[in-house]
C-alpha cells in the first residue's frame, strides 16, 4: 500500500485509509479495524502523510524518505520507545536523518514520526521496495525539473571556464 492512501485526522487516533472525499469531509476506512468513518470538515483537519516533510538544514525530507532510513535500519536500530527521554529521542532521530534541523523540528514531531511508523510497520503497510521506488520517481521528477530550469547548461559552463 502508498503512504500516499494515509491520511492523519485531527481529533481522531491513529490513522486512516483514504476511501472517498466529499465536499463537506472526508471518508476514510480505520487501520484499525477496517470500520469506514465520515469525519466532516467543519471538525476536522485532514494531512496525507506523502504531503508532510521533515526539516533539514537545507530544505525537508519527505516522511517517505524518513520511514525509508527507519526500515533499512530496522534491525540494528529499532525504534526507540515514546517514553524514551527527549535526549536518546533526538539522538535516534539523528541516525534515521542526521540531517534533520535541531531547532525546528520538536520531539513532539518526533515521536509522532515513530508512533506512524510503528503503526504502520506492524500491520506490514510499509514495504522498503515501494518507498525505494517512490524516492526515486520524485528524485527523478526533481532532476528533470533542474535540467528543464537551465541550472546544468551553467555547471557546463563553469566546467568549461576552469578546463581553460
Amino acid at each position: 500500500m502508498k503512504i500516499d492512501e494515509f491520511v492523519a485526522v485531527s481529533g481522531m487516533s491513529g490513522l486512516y485509509k483514504m476511501v472517498a472525499i466529499r465536499s463537506n469531509g472526508l471518508i476514510g476506512e480505520s487501520l484499525d479495524n477496517g470500520k469506514r468513518i465520515f469525519a466532516p470538515a467543519r471538525k476536522h483537519q485532514f494531512t496525507p502523510l506523502a504531503s508532510i516533510g521533515i526539516y533539514t538544514d537545507d530544505d525537508t525530507a519527505e516522511l517517505k524518505v524518513v520511514f525509508r532510513a527507519m526500515l533499512e535500519q530496522l534491525e540494528s536500530n529499532p525504534p526507540l520507545p515514546l517514553s524514551s527521554s527527549t535526549d536518546e529521542l533526538v539522538e535516534y532521530f539523528g541516525t534515521v536523518l542526521p540531517e534533520f534541523d535541531r531547532d525546528r523540528v520538536y520531539v513532539s514531531d518526533i515521536k509522532k514520526v515513530i508512533k506512524w511508523f510503528n503503526f504502520l510497520n506492524e500491520r506490514e503497510l510499509l514495504d522498503l521496495a515501494e518507498l525505494r521506488d517512490e524516492t526515486a520517481e520524485a528524485a527523478e521528477a526533481a532532476a528533470s525539473e533542474v535540467v528543464e530550469d537551465g541550472p546544468a547548461e551553467e555547471s557546463t559552463e563553469a566546467a568549461g571556464d576552469a578546463a581553460e
